[in-house]
């Protein structure tokens, strides 16, 4: 194996209309806990529904932790809550992110479905970016989530976009524990 460069945290965005954002996040944390590495994933949007990620995360504790920011989807599947109480509750995630990032206490720090908080307005690209200017050199830093601005892919080191090309729904087959959720 080639000699490690300079380290160096790396600012990686995962964007796209395909399924796999979040997993291909949390794929990361699995090699960062590898090398012993702390990382937390702070959860934006999705809050109230129960995932099987939860629970796979929370067997990989104390080094791997999830946090709920979200008060659940907004404006889909049922969501009745008002939009300032979701804006609150994303408002009260950054500032956690931000609170996170800037601690020391974690190597990889996840901000799962925040571009989809952007991009419905419930935090603006703005505070988003005064966050992320926060995160110190050696500190990995993973966006995820649909739509991701264009001014925080022009500041990421890395940018992924997930493409749909073929789901299962579209063949009338529903969302499956374990795989899906």
């Amino acid at each position: 194996m080639e000699p490690q460069a300079e380290a160096k945290g790396i600012l990686a965005v995962i964007t796209g209309d395909g399924k796999g954002k979040t997993t291909s996040a949390i794929g990361t944390a699995v090699r960062a806990l590898g090398y012993g590495h702390k990382v937390i994933m702070i959860q934006f949007i999705k809050g109230d529904w129960h995932y099987g990620e939860i629970d796979g995360i929370e067997r990989l504790a104390p080094d791997f932790v999830l946090e709920r920011a979200g008060l659940g989807f907004y404006k889909i599947m049922g969501d009745d809550r008002p939009e300032e109480a979701h804006k609150q509750a994303a408002l009260k995630g950054l500032m956690r992110a931000q609170e996170v990032i800037t601690s020391g206490e974690y190597q990889l720090v996840i901000l799962d479905e925040i571009n989809n908080a952007v991009k419905e307005g419930l935090l603006t690209i703005e505070q988003v970016l005064e966050v992320v200017d926060k995160k110190p050199p050696l500190l990995h830093l993973i966006l995820t989530g649909r739509d991701a601005h264009p001014r925080l892919m022009e500041k990421a080191d890395l940018v992924s976009e997930v493409r749909e090309i073929k789901h299962p729904y579209k063949k009338g087959i529903l969302a499956q524990r374990g795989f899906d959720f």
